[in-house]
């Protein structure tokens, strides 16, 4: 599970591996480079609101179950 030091964490790997699509597959879905899927993947890079709106509608999955914040980081931010 990919998670940033914002405390954003996501499920990217583990519903691209279900739908059985490569990054590649995947990256070539929405129109970005494999790169690009692998950073948001591992949670070096966070996504923008259409990137992420892409990436759950490729997935077939609610974003919030793609990308969702640790409970930690919510409480912190209060």
């Amino acid at each position: 599970m990919g998670e940033t030091g914002d405390g954003l964490q996501n499920r990217l790997k583990e519903y691209r591996v279900r739908r059985n699509l490569t990054q590649e597959q995947l990256a070539g879905q929405i129109g970005v480079s494999r790169k690009t899927v692998n950073t948001v993947e591992n949670g070096v890079f966070i996504p923008s609101t259409v990137l992420a709106l892409k990436m759950a509608k490729a997935l077939r999955a609610p974003v919030e179950e793609l990308f969702f914040l640790t409970e930690n980081s919510i409480e912190t931010s209060l």
